[in-house]
């Protein structure tokens, strides 16, 4: 009898020379083993084999489907140039008009001998006693503000969530998420071998009932949470329903990341998280979307007795903030720059959502009128991945839905479009294109 890896490197070949269609639907699996010959199970293990390659999805109560293309289930085109197409919206860092402008005069006195000479040093995960400041500056809301020392710094965002998940949860250990989750903290989990567990929730975020349940299922170590503008869907989860689940996650003990990376564009926002459970949580914020993508830094605020655990995780990843880059950030910060970009790119965020609204009319389209991304729920007969796979067959690149999905039985007929990195005439002609061909079907 064929091992199942051999049955499934067939069914691959059947892929990969086109044979199997993308879109195409494999025959159920009782029936794929009764033609094969071969047991039920095994027949299971086929299918997951080419699930696990990125090769099908499987849907429940739909079947399992020939993806569009080869699929980096870790959300790696978030981070790194995946597509050469004219019209990239996957990748989304928000420029506008004039920053380099403002940026250059604050960053020029860096490169005089005797200052540079300080820059380059190396930096603790604990910054330096203006970067703490400035940083506690930049992050505060009309309600919150971190106390300077709690706050430890990374080069980026993504290592300030690695570094936070790596000091709260053991290997093996359980994260709760929302179902649909930032595709880097898939990516992190598994490099870590720390287990995503997808909470049941509604229009406004995890249910408290959820996390109850989980927990009782098997402990959580940690909540991953994105309260404000939820990246894909733009939610912002309301007051209330920070202060009922900071009142379970207080009862159970389960500390929790607060990821508030794209908070900046929504100024009228409920209080963080942290305002309502300030012992158990990490925020986790960055300069990069702020500012530039090239000036990044990563920020930790971390709960007392916190600092020592995650500024340990920082530096055994590798995962600290250049002192030139936490030099720069003191200078923006404190010199009112960093307000200006965010003023301009809320505008332009609005911007780019009315074009948006007026080029994906009698779709169904979900975001907040001043973010840089939007939610597509695709029309019937459609799916995420032959979708992606019309989109760049026009020269548009954007992100299917199942790469933001925790669990992979259960992925969206949606695309995620990142409305920051293209130009605004190209941003609109792109959108046109995928209305057209959302229109003409699959």
């Amino acid at each position: 009898m064929d091992d199942y890896r051999a049955i499934a490197d067939r069914l691959a070949d059947d892929i990969t020379a086109g044979r199997l269609k993308p879109g195409q639907r494999l025959m159920p699996q009782r029936q794929f083993a009764r033609r094969r010959g071969i047991a039920g199970s095994t027949a299971g293990r086929v299918y997951a084999e080419l699930v696990r390659r990125g090769l099908v999805v499987g849907e429940v109560g739909r079947g399992t489907f020939v993806r569009a293309a080869a699929h980096d289930p870790t959300g790696r085109a978030l981070i790194e140039q995946a597509s050469a197409a004219p019209v990239n919206m996957e990748l989304n860092y928000p420029a506008v008009a004039g920053q380099s402008e403002l940026l250059a005069p604050l960053l020029a006195p860096l490169l005089r001998p005797d200052v540079l000479t300080e820059a380059l040093l190396p930096a603790a995960a604990t910054g330096t006693a203006p970067a703490r400041e400035a940083a506690a500056t930049l992050l505060a809301t009309p309600h919150w503000r971190p106390e300077p020392g709690r706050v430890l710094f990374t080069g980026n965002a993504r290592q300030a969530i690695a570094a936070t998940l790596a000091s709260l949860v053991r290997p093996g250990g359980r994260v709760g998420v929302e179902p649909l989750t930032y595709p880097l903290v898939k990516e992190i989990a598994a490099r870590l071998g720390r287990v995503l567990v997808p909470l049941a929730g509604d229009e406004d975020g995890p249910l408290p009932e959820s996390v109850l349940a989980a927990h009782r299922t098997a402990p959580l170590s940690a909540l991953y949470l994105q309260p404000t503008l939820h990246n894909p869907t733009s939610h912002t989860m309301s007051d209330e329903r920070r202060r009922q689940l900071a009142h379970v996650v207080g009862d159970l003990g389960v500390p929790v990341v607060e990821d508030r990376i794209w908070s900046f564009l929504h100024p009228d926002a409920p209080d963080p998280f942290a305002a309502h459970a300030p012992g158990l949580t990490h925020v986790v914020d960055s300069l990069s979307k702020r500012v530039a993508p090239g000036l990044t830094v990563g920020f930790v605020v971390v709960p007392e007795d916190r600092g020592d655990a995650v500024a340990a995780a920082i530096r055994s990843g590798g995962w600290s903030a250049g002192r030139f880059a936490l030099e720069a950030a003191v200078r923006v910060i404190g010199e009112g720059v960093v307000e200006r970009l965010v003023e301009a790119k809320r505008a332009d965020a609005a911007l780019r959502q009315r074009i948006v609204a007026e080029e994906l009319d009698g779709f169904a389209v979900r975001a907040h009128p001043q973010v840089y991304y939007a939610w597509w729920e695709l029309p019937a007969p459609w799916r995420a991945d032959t979708f992606t796979a019309a989109a760049a067959a026009h020269g548009i690149a954007v992100t299917p839905g199942p790469a933001f999905a925790v669990d992979p039985s259960r992925t969206p007929d949606a695309v995620r479009l990142g409305l920051a990195s293209a130009a605004v005439p190209d941003l609109r002609r792109a959108l046109r294109t995928l209305a057209g061909v959302a229109r003409t079907g699959p």
